[in-house]
């Protein structure tokens, strides 16, 4: 079914048909001005140029060719606006098409296509940090979004497995542990089953390994070599980062579910490497790449460049390979397993140059064809109350796990103070309310923006937060139960008052709102409209008397038109990635 503002528009444009105006000056927003209208045209003012004649006598002329039966009211106002208000009819007929369409009526516009949504981006071997929270969240809400309009999602976490954090942990492990087997080059039977490091060992190996480099050049050289020789295929290596991959996946797996960020493809660099130097030898023989002191790169710079773009690196003067060779070989591992569609890359906006070198080259280098489209949503930082990146108490940056963590003990604090649920129900339902806080509190943000992190404000059951969403949900559920009627068989009813009429328009504008997420890549549209449909659903409730409404035509119709809201805006929440409970 199409989005009500199509509707409108369509109504929009035949009657400047009708009226002897090009139809592309129909088309309808919805108004600035709740006050005097609900929609608004004013292509009467662009046509008055073309037509040499008043933008309101043009206005008159099409208000009188729209149907009077869509609308309450049809007004043309100077100089030349054409103000609308819908009829209760018109809202009542495409509020009960939603109830009975799949998913509310949303147009799948994207079946048939294939999306790889490239999100997460976490390195193994070492933990999880708040850096890690936007895309993660960002990433998945868009690959829901996807899926939601029809798409073949395919989430790919990208692990960081096959760089030189691994020479950097090989180096330091020979140091402490020199007699392992690994490290003998003769050795040539089965190296040990069990892994020679914990999880904690291994999140203290790098940090330790890290900061030596920066101090100790010939410690720097050997994990180095030690990361080349690894890529080589040195046996002993190849075992260690094994028993790396073993230990560290299990746990990036454990936090990421209790995020509810799931993915289809858990790859990461080290399956690039083997499409690596094929694709180099090829670009090479075709001129795409070319030497630069030393090192192989692909020209990327475009006339209508307004700044330089410097050059792709293909190849360092070492012989060695970067991200972005890492990039371009995955992308030539998804065309040919996947055929993709569309390619959307989630990661830190200061990355934007990069992707923008790689996306250009993909193209020039003909490893992605035009058809398929190449996004990079490039994501601001979450920062503390003092504007700069969020960091624990001690001034470090804070684990992913225990921001998790804090969040729910304080969301599970709340609770006991106001006593609203059982101690069986506490677990799950502090959880629900932890993670609506800390998701919507970020996807509410333009993903291009900062934002502070104000875990107050965030938790608070009042206001635009993921609490307030999910109290209004668990609140409709109540009412509905307490009703205790199947509200199926119920026939909407025309609204009897203000505040129902409101309901119903926002929730009309269900599919317009998923659309301009979706279009625009950006969730943040998904919460303003929740947050306005419930603002809206508690005002209908505060005024509108429901269980005890004398006419059981007027109460079913209430019932059903507050079911609905619950079904549009728990839709609505699992695109963003959480749920509600039963009860707050």
């Amino acid at each position: 079914m199409e989005k009500i503002l199509d509707i409108i528009t369509e109504k929009m444009e035949r009657a400047f048909a009708d009226a002897g105006y090009d139809a592309s000056y129909g088309r309808v927003t919805v108004s600035n001005r709740p006050d005097l209208c609900e929609y608004q045209c004013n292509g009467a003012l662009a046509a008055a140029k073309q037509y040499h004649c008043a933008p309101i006598q043009i206005a008159k002329a099409v208000a009188e060719k729209l149907d009077a039966a869509d609308y309450s009211l049809v007004e043309a106002v100077m100089p030349g606006f054409i103000n609308l208000k819908l009829s209760g009819a018109f809202l009542e007929t495409y509020l009960e098409a939603m109830r009975t369409a799949p998913d509310f009526g949303v147009a799948k516009t994207g079946a048939g296509k294939t999306i790889v949504v490239d999100y997460g981006g976490a390195n193994v071997a070492k933990p999880l940090h708040i850096g890690h929270l936007r895309p993660a969240i960002i990433g998945e809400a868009m690959k829901r979004l996807y899926a939601f309009f029809g798409y073949n999602t395919i989430g790919d976490v990208h692990l960081g497995d096959w760089g030189l954090q691994m020479g950097l942990i090989i180096a330091e492990l020979r140091d402490r542990q020199p007699n392992l087997p690994y490290f003998d080059p003769n050795f040539t039977g089965e190296y040990p089953a069990e892994p020679p490091f914990t999880l904690s060992d291994l999140e203290e190996l790098y940090p330790a390994a890290s900061a030596r480099k920066k101090e100790d050049e010939a410690f720097a050289q050997r994990a180095h070599t030690a990361t080349f020789e690894l890529q080589q295929g040195r046996r002993g290596y190849r075992a260690i980062w094994q028993h790396i991959m073993n230990v560290s996946l299990p746990d990036l797996r454990r936090i990421y579910d209790s995020l509810d960020v799931h993915f289809e493809k858990w790859l990461g660099e080290s399956d690039a490497d083997p499409y690596i130097p094929a694709m180099v030898a090829e670009m090479k023989e075709k001129g795409y790449a070319v030497l630069s002191e030393g090192a192989w790169v692909i020209p990327v710079a475009e006339e209508t460049d307004k700044k330089a773009v410097p050059p792709c690196i293909l190849v360092k003067s070492d012989g060695s390979s970067i991200y972005a060779t890492t990039d371009l070989a995955t992308m030539v591992q998804r065309m040919q397993d996947w055929h993709p569609d569309k390619m959307l890359y989630v990661t830190d906006k200061r990355q934007a140059l990069h992707f923008e070198q790689v996306f250009r080259a993909a193209r020039k280098c003909g490893i992605v064809p035009d058809t398929t489209a190449l996004e990079h949503i490039g994501h601001g930082t979450m920062n503390g109350k003092d504007g700069k990146p969020f960091k624990t108490r001690a001034g470090g940056v804070m684990r992913l796990e225990t921001l998790i963590a804090d969040v729910t003990d304080y969301v599970t604090s709340k609770i006991k103070e106001n006593q609203t649920v059982s101690d069986d129900e506490l677990p799950q339902t502090a959880k629900c309310i932890a993670m609506a806080a800390l998701k919507y509190g970020d996807l509410s943000n333009m993903p291009t923006k900062d934002y502070v992190f104000d875990l107050d404000r965030f938790s608070s059951f009042e206001g635009n937060t993921g609490p307030y969403i999910l109290y209004t949900i668990v609140r409709i559920k109540s009412i509905l139960a307490k009703y205790g009627k199947p509200v199926s068989p119920a026939q909407l009813l025309s609204a009897c008052s203000a505040e129902q009429k409101q309901l119903m328009l926002v929730l009309s504008r269900m599919a317009d709102a998923l659309w301009s997420a979706y279009r625009d890549s950006a969730p943040n549209a998904v919460c303003a409209y929740i947050y306005e449909l419930a603002t809206a659903a508690n005002k209908f409730y505060h005024d509108v008397k429901i269980l005890t409404e004398p006419d059981e035509k007027k109460q079913a119709s209430y019932a059903a038109l507050i079911d609905l809201t619950r079904g549009v805006l728990e839709t609505c929440i699992d695109l963003l990635g959480f749920s509600a409970p039963e009860r707050m």
